[in-house]
């Protein structure tokens, strides 16, 4: 008897924890916004503020705080548990079981709507026309791990990297922050050295523990980052290794349910409080242990899941995120997954050392038919450090790709200075959508993209004059003013000013915005920099109440 006892306790704890169901509540309002948006450092950072400033990207009620009040309520509230928050999404996810959950929107005013993972518990579930396939691959199956850049020449030099390198554009004015999986031994790694004197790992966080143990669970994080931070010297060198760096954890590997969305989200809330400018995530997804909450290639349309509509905001705050395709492609699933399929998130693909692509690179386009994934890099046998011994090793997968891309991306945005930003805000178009215009038209099949390829491989070196090009333009008379040659040895030619050369005058500026020249008038149209060191510059040049911007490269 005691036996039968025994088993229909566990059989009915087991009906019991069965009927606990994931949600997101989403909030009507947000009733103390006006107080929070006149006092933008009780919300943001100050790096944070002046990166919207630049790019003209205004605070909006979305950088609000969840209201206190709504969540102290829904927190007492019996049967139900808080799992996490969105201030962008203005958004709670709880768990509980859908009887109690269900009548909270009638107990509570404040609720706009509430959305269960198990989409068929919904009032409106999502119907899909075509065939319903599920991803049950794991994300991390493909990434296994077997100066003089060593053994990263081969993924730098790939794309043109090293040209931005010898432009001196290293990311040292940039912040990226990692979310993923887990950085065990950065913090003693010889390959981490470099960032950990230069105070380069500005801090982190482990969103998976809630807690400040961010250097330990799974190694992915530690192999991602060494693609963009590591170095050994002559033996290995990242895309950006001059960058600052914030580590988030928000990926639990030995399960996998929609919390984990919900981690990513406020990870990249507290990346852009912080001014972060570019955020890798070699993460994605499609399917989890609930098979209830599984997505389907319907939902990959950039506008469905919770990760992906937290990361299109990312992108509006002025943020570039970068995120692996995934390694679907050998798969019956084979599609992008979720965050990867967002419109303003990049996401990468995979090729090998030939630029052949990798057979387990994810398919695109997006379920609603745009290029998916844009660009390719390295992803067969790049070269990561190896988080137990510190040495150098192959690793496989779009986990690679996606960080040796973001590295370069955050070095090519490491040029526009103060002077580049502030034109941005005279134009209509988001100033990250310029630079990502610039690295899509510099690749190899720009022309003809395809579902698995995108547009191909990025040239950075074209892509540095794509984004020189978009800039030096200005809405006036000093249109057709050009310079030659460009890139400059010692001296240069201003070509359009031949005639009232005293209405002209310029000053150059280094890429920090500091001034290096300036003439209060010209005597010739030539400009001697013969003085100045090596990298980016730009001439100002105006003419009454006209003024016109080019980047010069000095070589």
């Amino acid at each position: 008897m005691k036996n039968i006892v025994f088993i229909f306790l566990i059989f009915f704890g087991f009906q019991l924890f069965a009927q606990q169901e994931d949600a997101w509540i989403f909030l009507k309002d947000k009733p103390k916004s006006e107080s929070f948006l006149a006092n933008p450092l009780s919300i943001l950072s100050q790096r944070a503020i002046d990166r919207r400033n630049q790019q003209g990207v205004t605070l909006d009620v979305t950088d609000v705080p969840v209201d206190e009040n709504y969540y102290n309520q829904l927190k007492n509230e019996p049967n139900i548990t808080i799992l996490g928050k969105s201030k962008w999404l203005n958004a709670l996810h709880i768990q509980g079981t859908e009887s109690v959950i269900k009548t909270l929107k009638t107990k509570f005013n404040f609720i706009e709507s509430i959305d269960f993972a198990d989409k068929s518990l919904n009032a409106a579930s999502k119907t899909v026309s075509k065939k319903q396939v599920l991803n049950h691959v794991n994300k991390f199956k493909y990434t296994t791990t077997s100066f003089n850049y060593g053994a990263t020449a081969t993924q730098i030099k790939m794309l043109n990297g090293d040209f931005l390198h010898e432009q001196g554009l290293t990311g040292k004015n940039q912040v990226i922050a990692i979310m993923d999986a887990g950085f065990p031994n950065v913090n003693t790694l010889p390959a981490f050295k470099r960032i950990r004197a230069n105070n380069q790992i500005l801090g982190g966080y482990n969103f998976a523990d809630r807690n400040t143990s961010f250097y330990t669970r799974n190694n992915h994080g530690t192999n991602v980052l060494s693609t963009i931070g590591g170095y050994l010297e002559d033996q290995f060198v990242g895309t950006a290794p001059d960058a600052k760096f914030y580590l988030f954890i928000t990926e639990v590997v030995e399960s996998e349910t929609v919390l984990e969305e919900t981690l990513w989200v406020e990870a990249a809330e507290r990346a852009d409080s912080l001014g972060v400018d570019v955020i890798n995530t070699s993460l994605g997804y499609s399917t989890f242990d609930n098979s209830k909450h599984n997505y389907t290639y319907a939902d990959m349309d950039g506008k469905t899941t919770f990760i992906s509509r937290g990361a299109e905001i990312a992108s509006q705050k002025g943020i570039l995120v970068v995120n692996s395709a995934g390694n679907s492609g050998i798969s019956a699933w084979k599609h992008i997954t979720a965050p990867a399929d967002a419109a303003s998130v990049i996401s990468v693909g995979a090729v090998d050392s030939s630029k052949n692509i990798s057979p387990f690179s994810s398919f695109g386009p997006s379920f609603d038919g745009r290029i998916k994934p844009e660009i390719l890099a390295l992803g067969t046998s790049a070269s990561v450090i190896n988080h137990t011994n510190g040495a150098i090793s192959n690793a496989n997968g779009t986990s690679f790709s996606a960080p040796i891309m973001a590295g370069l991306i955050a070095c090519l945005n490491d040029n526009e200075g103060f002077i580049l930003k502030s034109s941005a805000k005279k134009n209509s178009k988001n100033f990250n959508d310029y630079l990502k215009e610039a690295v899509y038209k510099s690749a190899d099949r720009y022309a003809n993209p395809t579902d698995q390829h995108g547009y191909g491989i990025p040239d950075f070196k074209v892509a540095f004059t794509n984004f020189t090009s978009v800039f030096s333009v200005d809405s006036n008379s000093l249109n057709e003013i050009s310079i030659y040659p460009n890139p400059v040895v010692t001296i240069f030619k201003v070509n359009g000013i031949e005639e009232d050369l005293e209405r002209y005058q310029y000053k150059m500026f280094d890429v920090l915005g500091k001034k290096v020249l300036q003439q209060v008038k010209f005597n010739q149209n030539q400009i001697d920099i013969s003085l100045l060191k090596k990298g980016v510059y730009f001439l100002q040049l105006s003419k009454d109440n006209q003024q016109k911007t080019i980047k010069i490269l000095k070589q």
